[in-house]
């Protein structure tokens, strides 16, 4: 990795590290990356565990014991030197004992787990005090500062301990059972706020900057607890005994796009009584004639895959009211830096002006769901689906983008970075500029846009 990319972690550097999870003499890549202050900004003080501008203070005394026992490990920057810390620990104690990659693990995620959930916690507390208010906001509030201090009490704990391990490992899964429902909670505490005292464009502003920072760090948190429980947890998922944690160093792209479009069928079919087919096309500019591989997070694909399908199937359907609905045309191309996976519908398409809605948290085209225990997915709800989709496409460097044509249809496409050592972590972290940004507020516009009716000039003469 090179050492301009601070803070930055490859999702495979099989090649080119050591950067290696162990477990039975199988090496196993995992992504990390740093989420701790930016000790070269002057307006930053390294004293506390998240990134705190001069003069602002935080409310919550639970963060505040959390990042100090963080900042206060000697000669410790959270996040800073993991990568040295890990590659000298599987490096030495690798060869030493049958558990050492979990005790370097371990090591690593008790520091790295609390600063990012320090950091974000932090960021909460710059949402309007009204949605803040809210129940759903006050119930997922308590979920991460119960959470932040579990992981908080390993921080003094013996890595030799094996029982400190396995003790770790079972937090670590009650964790992230806790915060299976963040996403909903999340939303329905939007919800109430927008019922309650509307939205004026500077909050929304805000929220958008917020959830996205906010989601996006709930993936690598996810990420790295996965990996930890799924590798050292002692079980292995006999549908995929290949897959290194929630990683597959092999891929099939192809395949998760069936996969994921067999899944929305079924549920368009329960829906709608039918459903598009699908026609996939692949083309690898790196092997002629061979499949397309890669490796990435299979998970993470499909939860594009499948929201993408699910949009297209809803679009066509509704566009098209004859029984034969035209095909949604998939084109997966690999070249030497992206892989480009092309998802094309005649559904109808979406206005210019509308394009940029789709991804706001604020926005749906569909009546808001119910909040209940029922296992039937909507098509349609909360309009996170987008938004979120491309969270997980930009958490490895890449992006999905949408191009519509208004009375035809819409593609989109999501870009995936083709080598898996140029697939770092893109992780939120709060400072300076974070805080700016929730203090600055929209200006006026410094563009004109002529008004579409004649204006009456007579008011405007002047006697002479």
């Amino acid at each position: 990795m090179g050492a301009g990319k601070r803070g930055e972690r490859n999702l495979c550097e099989a090649q080119e590290d050591t950067n290696w999870w162990c477990l039975g003499g199988v090496s196993a890549p995992i992504p990390v990356g740093r989420t701790g202050p930016d000790l070269d900004d002057p307006g930053v003080g390294p004293a506390s565990g998240v990134c705190c501008p001069r003069g602002t203070c935080h409310s919550s005394r639970v963060v505040f014991a959390g990042c100090g026992a963080v900042s206060g490990m000697p000669g410790r920057r959270p996040g800073r030197d993991a990568l040295k810390d890990r590659k000298w620990a599987c490096t030495h104690l690798g060869s030493r004992s049958a558990n050492a990659c979990e005790k370097t693990s371990f090591v690593f995620l008790r520091q790295e787990l609390p600063v990012r959930l320090a950091n974000i916690m932090k960021e909460i507390n710059f949402l309007p005090d009204k949605l803040l208010g809210t129940p759903s906001l006050q119930l997922l509030q308590s979920w991460y500062s119960q959470s932040l201090m579990e992981i908080v009490e390993f921080l003094e704990k013996n890595p030799e301990d094996q029982k400190v391990l396995s003790d770790f490992t079972e937090v670590l899964i009650n964790i992230r059972n806790r915060h299976n429902n963040v996403v909903p909670t999340m939303a329905q505490g939007v919800i109430e706020y927008k019922e309650a005292f509307g939205v004026d464009p500077v909050t929304n502003q805000n929220v958008q900057y917020f959830l996205d920072r906010f989601y996006m760090s709930r993936i690598s948190i996810r990420m790295l607890i996965n990996q930890h429980t799924l590798i050292f947890e002692g079980s292995r998922n006999p549908a995929h005994p290949k897959h290194i944690g929630s990683i597959d160093p092999n891929c099939d792209v192809v395949e998760v796009v069936k996969d994921a479009y067999e899944s929305a069928r079924l549920l368009c079919d329960q829906y709608y009584l039918a459903s598009p087919e699908v026609q996939i096309k692949q083309k690898n500019a790196k092997a002629v004639g061979q499949p397309i591989h890669l490796v990435y997070v299979p998970s993470h694909l499909y939860h594009m895959l499948f929201e993408l399908f699910k949009n297209s199937m809803r679009a066509t359907v509704e566009t098209h009211e004859s029984r034969s609905l035209p095909p949604i045309e998939v084109m997966v191309a690999l070249g030497k830096e992206d892989l480009t996976i092309k998802m094309s519908d005649m559904g109808g398409g979406v206005p210019l002006r509308k394009i940029d809605r789709l991804f706001s948290y604020m926005y749906t085209t569909a009546p808001s769901p119910v909040m209940d225990n029922s296992r039937n997915a909507p098509l349609a709800g909360f309009g996170y689906g987008l938004p979120i989709s491309r969270l997980y496409a930009r958490y490895f460097q890449g992006d999905l983008q949408l191009y519509s044509m208004e009375g035809y249809g819409t593609s989109a496409v999501i870009y995936l970075k083709a080598l898996s050592s140029e697939s770092i972590e893109r992780l939120p972290v709060f400072n300076k500029s974070a805080w700016r940004h929730y203090r600055t507020s929209i200006e006026a516009d410094d563009w004109c846009i002529p008004s579409s009716e004649p204006k009456d000039l007579g008011k405007y003469n002047v006697d002479v």
